[in-house]
C-alpha cells in the first residue's frame, strides 16, 4: 500500500512539474521579432529599389540591388554656393562640387561617408537590422503609453560593423502591430564625447509599400541604461532636442 502511495505521489509531482513547464512563457526570439518588423515596414520592397527623400534641405537617394548599393546626397553649400554631390557605394566615396571631383583626406571621406550612411540608415529602419554584423538580444517586455512592446538590444561585430561598430541600440517593437515605434542609441563623437538619444516615431505613412516615419528626438541630462529610456519618457523626464522629418519621399522598383 505504501509503495502504491509513493508511486501515486511521485506521479502527482511529475504532473505538477509538467503543467508548470508547459505554462512557462517561452522567451520571444529577437531575430523573429526583427523579421516580423521588417515585414510590417515593407522591407521586401527595399531589396531592389530606389528611394529618394529630402531631409533638412538636402536631397538623398538610396539605390539598393540585393546587397549592391549607391547612396547619395545633393545640396548647395552656403559658404561657396557650390552644388555638392556626395556618393557612397560598395566601391567607396566620392564628392564633387559643381561636377568637379574633389580630392579629400581620408578623415573627411570617413566623416562624409558616415553622415550620408547615417541619414539613410535611420530613414530605412528597421530594414538593416538583419545585416551580417548585427547582434541581437531580447531584453523583455515593456508597456509604453499603454501599448505592449518587445525590447531588443542591438550591437555590432567589429568586422563589418563600420566605423561606429561600438554604438549600441535598443528598439521597441509593438507586440501586435510589429512596428518599430521607439528606439534609443548611444554614440561617441570624434572628440571622444559620449551621448545617447531616444526617438519616438510619429507621422507613419506608406510610400511604395514601405512604411516611413518621422521622429521626435529626445535626450536626458541623467545617465542611465538605454533600455530604461522608455521609463524616463513615460515619466516626462526627457528633453526634445530636434525633429527628424522626411519630405518628398518616393520609392520605385528596379
Amino acid at each position: 500500500m505504501k509503495k502504491l502511495q509513493a508511486i501515486l505521489y511521485a506521479g502527482f509531482i511529475l504532473c505538477i512539474l509538467f503543467i508548470a513547464a508547459c505554462s512557462e512563457k517561452e522567451t520571444p526570439d529577437a531575430h523573429q521579432i526583427v523579421d516580423q518588423a521588417i515585414a510590417a515596414h515593407g522591407g521586401q520592397h527595399l531589396d531592389k529599389a530606389v528611394v529618394t527623400f529630402k531631409f533638412r534641405d538636402r536631397q538623398y537617394r538610396a539605390l539598393r540591388d540585393n546587397g549592391a548599393f549607391v547612396y547619395s546626397r545633393t545640396f548647395t553649400e552656403d559658404s561657396t554656393g557650390q552644388r555638392i554631390h556626395d556618393v557612397m557605394s560598395n566601391s567607396g566615396f566620392k564628392r564633387t562640387a559643381d561636377d568637379a571631383e574633389i580630392e579629400l583626406p581620408e578623415e573627411r571621406q570617413k566623416a562624409y561617408t558616415s553622415s550620408v550612411n547615417g541619414v539613410i540608415y535611420f530613414a530605412l529602419l528597421p530594414y538593416f537590422l538583419n545585416d551580417a554584423a548585427v547582434q541581437k538580444e531580447y531584453l523583455g517586455e515593456a508597456t509604453v503609453n499603454g501599448e505592449p512592446y518587445h525590447k531588443v538590444k542591438v550591437t555590432f561585430a567589429q568586422e563589418g560593423g563600420g566605423e561606429d561598430y561600438e554604438d549600441v541600440y535598443v528598439y521597441w517593437f509593438h507586440q501586435q502591430k510589429n512596428t518599430m515605434d521607439y528606439l534609443a542609441y548611444s554614440f561617441k563623437e570624434e572628440d571622444g564625447t559620449e551621448g545617447s538619444r531616444f526617438r519616438e516615431a510619429v507621422n507613419p505613412r506608406k510610400v511604395g509599400g514601405v512604411l516611413f516615419q518621422d521622429y521626435m528626438n529626445y535626450t536626458s541630462e541623467e545617465k542611465f541604461a538605454l533600455e530604461n529610456y522608455d521609463k524616463a519618457f513615460e515619466a516626462g523626464n526627457l528633453k526634445k532636442v530636434s525633429e527628424i522629418n522626411l519630405e518628398e519621399i518616393q520609392v520605385s522598383g528596379l
